[in-house]
């Protein structure tokens, strides 16, 4: 099949644009990647941009050998796998409760949710609450706040209206009570969906770290992107290598001349970022079924 002129420009063009829009996204990880394998003093002068003049691990030694940032990093995994665990099981729960059209007050139970969507109370209503609970300076103010999503939920609900009524009738005939429905015939059947939700809760969880900069004082419960934003406001850099005795002996090694603080800043950068690069491509046929599932179901 031809295509005329007209739509062969619009296509360069198309490309084109799609070229920058890559690259615009791609460069300043590039960047950030250079500059944390370059040797930090080297780096400084300028003219890195692709690719380490001078190659060094150091800057990744010098993060990934501190104990602040190793208990950081503990702390973002735990509340990742916590969290989306347990998002994903309130979430699943809640749908398939309100997807039974027979439900007693399922409309005001809808409609309450929905509210919950389009209005909220607030940042000094919800660390009030927060405090009240006494959840504030604990290890689950990063779970259970989150553990709920009005818009997963909705999607998730969705979902479930969508499967086979025929299957569930079914399973009521053969005396399935309804906990046994859900684990044997929706959770196999929302596989995608639920893979969908939880990449999406998981990014949320590692990515967060306004809940550790202002409902945790304790620095032994914040996690590794709330310590990169401290980090990339900071002015020195023994807020990276911490008590004197590391930098006398980073001194005796003669490699404290060599790191900068803007190094360091990107060897961070880089370590809380990659993890959950890694992890897309495994989940990524799961997300796309699922999301392609759940825009056709809606």
């Amino acid at each position: 099949m031809r295509t005329s002129m007209r739509e062969r420009v619009g296509q360069t063009i198309i490309v084109f644009l799609l070229a920058l829009l890559c690259i615009s996204v791609i460069y300043p990880f590039t960047y950030m990647l250079a500059v944390s394998l370059n040797v930090g003093s080297d780096a400084a002068k300028g003219g890195v941009y692709l690719w380490p003049r001078e190659f060094t691990l150091y800057n990744y030694e010098v993060v990934l050998g501190n104990s602040v940032i190793q208990h950081a990093y503990l702390i973002t995994i735990s509340r990742t796998i916590v969290g989306t665990f347990v998002g994903l099981l309130i979430t699943l729960l809640a749908a398939y409760g309100l997807s039974y059209r027979q439900l007693p007050f399922r409309k005001s139970l809808l409609g309450y949710v929905l509210i919950t969507m389009l209005f909220s109370g607030g940042l000094i209503p919800l660390y009030i609450q927060l405090n009240h609970l006494s959840l504030l300076n604990s290890f689950w103010v990063y779970i259970i706040p989150s553990a709920f999503s009005a818009w997963n939920m909705f999607v998730m609900m969705k979902f479930i209206q969508g499967i086979p009524e025929a299957l569930i009738e079914s399973a009521e005939i053969d005396g399935a009570n309804p906990v046994r429905i859900l684990f044997v015939i929706i959770m196999p059947l929302s596989k995608p969906m639920l893979a969908a939700i939880g990449l999406f809760t998981a990014v949320g969880q590692w990515n967060d770290w306004f809940s550790g900069a202002f409902y945790v004082s304790d620095q032994n419960l914040i996690p590794v992107q709330t310590f990169l934003q401290q980090l990339l406001s900071a002015q020195d850099i023994s807020t990276v290598l911490g008590s004197n005795n590391n930098q006398e002996a980073l001194a005796r090694g003669t490699m404290l001349s060599n790191v900068t603080l803007m190094s360091i800043k990107m060897a961070t950068v880089m370590v809380s970022a990659l993890p959950i690069l890694c992890v897309y491509p495994f989940l990524q046929k799961y997300f796309v079924k699922g999301v392609l599932i759940g825009s056709v179901k809606g």
